[in-house]
């Protein structure tokens, strides 16, 4: 999965970007078109699930799921009028699965915000204004080369022609594409695909806040919840980056104070991976045995022989059964012995859908 990072000047993004690395090689610096060209980061998801089936195998590998983060040039209000910038990001962004809104809450007069004082529901209408131009300016481009073949128009192409009209018409009215996905037919959802318009991504939202702010993290979070209508994770760039310098038993004392306050949200940028996987339909089971524990990304919804196909392309068609036991269950039972005896173990067929945690073993016939 490939997620975009997108951001107004100065919420201390890159700040953010080094700490969910875990590498200071972005250019934090405090000014405008710091990040021009992109950064792609490959970020493990640190599944503790991942650890103790590792930890219960005994298993001598372990390795979690992956995404990628795309770091390139922030957007400003009129962005989508400068050819020069828009260009440059655009082709960069367009096969993204998913987009990040970082928005700022923390105060910091030695950062100053380009809008002058942070308020993130701006932000947010600024970043949503600039991908609609975007895409409308695409949908202009695609139907101005479709009107010049009109006399070639099959029914796929006027369906395509009806589709994106009424896209243009809901971006006008400052409503992104993918709130009106559920509007749109398969035939529809499937011609558009090609095009990758901006707004019909799933976007999260991640609310960049000082450390005080934490003491009223929950709320925080449930208030623009509302606000936004979408899902929200809280961040705190600064607190992340200070934590990168202590160990682990400093790390302990800081969070026991932190505890103290009953609204309390201790974020962690898991916590922004996870929400980003499931905005995007996806989650993850796992095999383990002595050589390896590993979790594997699939779309929520699959069957056992899709997901045996991540494994191996050609493990869908080979497949016979899956021995499956949830998570919970192995941690508690083992794999085969007593999971088995108190018929925690199943045998699944081909209709079988996996769900999340799954720890599976794969029969096939080759």
């Amino acid at each position: 999965m490939k997620i975009w990072i997108v951001w107004l000047p100065n919420v201390w993004k890159s700040t953010l970007f080094n700490a969910l690395t875990q590498n200071y090689s972005a250019d934090a610096a405090n000014f405008p078109f710091c990040t021009i060209e992109p950064n792609i980061w490959v970020v493990e998801v640190k599944d503790q699930r991942v650890d103790k089936l590792a930890e219960i195998s005994e298993t001598e590998k372990k390795i979690y799921a992956s995404i990628n983060f795309v770091d390139i040039a922030w957007l400003v209000k009129w962005a989508s009028e400068w050819e020069w910038l828009g260009n440059k990001f655009l082709s960069h962004i367009r096969e993204v699965d998913a987009i990040v809104q970082v928005v700022r809450l923390f105060e910091d007069d030695d950062v100053v915000h380009v809008e002058w004082w942070p308020n993130p529901l701006r932000d947010v209408d600024i970043i949503n204004t600039e991908l609609i131009f975007a895409d409308i300016q695409t949908i202009d481009n695609i139907l101005e080369g479709l009107h010049r073949k009109v006399k070639s128009w099959d029914n796929d192409v006027k369906v395509l022609v009806g589709v994106l009209e009424k896209l243009k018409v809901a971006l006008e009215n400052e409503k992104l594409a993918i709130d009106i996905k559920d509007e749109l037919s398969e035939k529809e959802l499937e011609l558009l695909k090609p095009y990758s318009l901006l707004t019909f991504k799933p976007f999260v939202y991640a609310l960049n806040v000082s450390e005080w702010d934490l003491k009223n993290g929950a709320t925080l979070i449930a208030e623009y919840e509302e606000k936004l209508w979408k899902k929200v994770s809280l961040v705190s760039a600064k607190f992340e980056t200070e934590l990168m310098e202590l160990d682990e038993d400093e790390k302990e004392l800081f969070f026991e104070d932190l505890k103290w306050w009953q609204d309390v949200v201790i974020p962690t940028l898991d916590d922004l991976i996870k929400l980003a996987f499931d905005t995007v339909g996806l989650m993850y089971y796992f095999t383990t045995w002595k050589k390896e524990t590993r979790a594997w990304t699939v779309t929520k919804g699959s069957t056992a022989p899709q997901a045996a196909w991540v494994i191996h392309t050609d493990f869908e068609k080979w497949f016979i059964k899956a021995d499956v036991v949830t998570y919970e269950n192995f941690v508690e039972h083992g794999w085969r012995t007593w999971a088995k005896e108190k018929w925690w173990l199943r045998l699944e067929g081909k209709e079988y859908i996996v769900h999340d945690g799954d720890v599976m073993l794969f029969r096939f016939n080759n």
